[in-house]
């Protein structure tokens, strides 16, 4: 990775400005999943031991225009306290004469939580002004929002035009495992793509296919590969838009995309449908695929052997319902045992390895869905063109 982290500038006694990602699940104004939070655990207690003050910037959800308690980062910041145990002081804002005057009188190893940045329209268009006013409470700028870092906003790319800008720890991660992917991949590399639609993975499709060695490809996004070789998908969900692009990949990858050969089919759209194991050719009408069948398993599994880089985003198959969970369950727990480097992108991927519980065995699990499917690319993530080289 060639951009600076926080341990390449001295922050000792300054004011750190710092883009977490605390977009994360609440309930009854308390947070469900802390995962996020402890993500960026290692860069806070970094900045703090370096005897800096820390101010913490992050959207949560999408408010609709202005201050909404219900998007509030107030839970947010009590979840962080607890987990870093000394207190963390709340803003009543990220902008404005009240929170300058906070961020001013912050002492060595305090930290202040500013008020979700998105309660300002002006965060999204990426306003210069805003961005100033953001960047006048620090004298660094430290991103560690992955998930976010695909995002030009105000917080993840417009501050940094305006401080020193440096990657915290996570981001470092992440660039550095996804990179792999992307820049120099070890072989034999297998890529895997699940989801529902080609039409959002065009690209990435290209891109895989021009690095790694083997493309799995599962979930709704097979059934139009399938249907553009000519099965008859019956009520699958299948992209009509899309087969012709199906059609031109299948016709530039050789031999490289493996496609499912069995399913486990549904007679609907349902936790509890009636199921049945049939090959890909030959689904009964009024039946759609949700899962994989045992003998993909066994081609992905063949796929997988001896692989040296493993990097999957997207279900294989719809995994909440459980009875159509096992094909995504059983890929996890192969590149568990894989001996492979394994990336997993973000969103549903991460959970699905982590429902399998096989997370911890995972080299790199992502902390962004979006960002990580647009780095697989190969786009330039602003959030990250920002950051000061080394």
């Amino acid at each position: 990775m060639n951009k600076k982290t926080v341990k390449d500038i001295d922050i000792r006694n300054k004011r750190v400005l710092m883009r977490v990602d605390f977009n994360v699940p609440m309930a009854d104004d308390k947070v469900t999943d802390d995962k996020r939070i402890r993500a960026s655990l290692p860069t806070i207690q970094y900045v703090l031991d370096q005897d800096a003050s820390l101010i913490l910037m992050s959207h949560l959800g999408r408010p609709k225009g202005g201050s909404d308690p219900t998007f509030s980062l107030r839970a947010a910041a009590e979840a962080l306290s607890t987990l870093i145990n000394r207190p963390v002081k709340m803003a009543p804002d990220c902008v404005g004469p009240e929170v300058e005057a906070m961020a001013k009188e912050l002492k060595p190893g305090e930290v202040l939580m500013l008020e979700n940045t998105r309660f300002h329209p002006e965060e999204e268009k990426n306003d210069l002004e805003f961005a100033k006013q953001l960047a006048a409470l620090a004298d660094v700028y430290v991103n560690d929002a992955f998930g976010s870092a695909h995002r030009a906003h105000a917080s993840t790319e417009g501050v940094a035009r305006f401080l020193p800008a440096v990657s915290g720890f996570l981001m470092e991660q992440e660039l550095e495992y996804l990179g792999r992917a992307v820049a120099n991949p070890e072989h034999p590399y297998i890529a895997i793509l699940g989801g529902a639609k080609i039409s959002d993975k065009i690209l990435v499709v290209e891109t895989l296919l021009s690095k790694c060695d083997k493309l799995i490809v599962g979930g709704g996004m097979a059934n139009t590969f399938l249907a553009a070789k000519g099965c008859n998908m019956q009520d699958s969900l299948v992209e009509e838009s899309s087969l012709e692009t199906a059609k031109e990949i299948m016709a530039k990858s050789g031999d490289k995309l493996i496609l499912p050969v069995d399913a486990v089919i549904a007679d609907k759209f349902d936790a509890e449908a009636n199921s049945q194991v049939v090959d890909v050719e030959a689904i009964p009408a009024g039946w759609r695929v949700l899962d994989v069948g045992p003998k993909t398993l066994e081609l992905y599994k063949e796929t997988l052997k001896g692989a040296k880089l493993i990097v999957w985003n997207g279900p294989i198959g719809v995994f909440e319902f459980p009875k159509f969970a096992e094909g995504t369950f059983a890929l996890a727990r192969m590149l568990a045992e894989s001996g492979a480097v394994t990336v997993i992108g973000g969103g549903d991927s991460a959970s699905a390895v982590k429902k399998a519980g096989v997370a911890k065995q995972m080299t790199h699990v992502s902390t962004g869905g979006g960002a990580s499917l647009e780095f697989l690319e190969g786009k330039e993530l602003p959030g990250v063109a920002a950051l000061m080289d080394k």
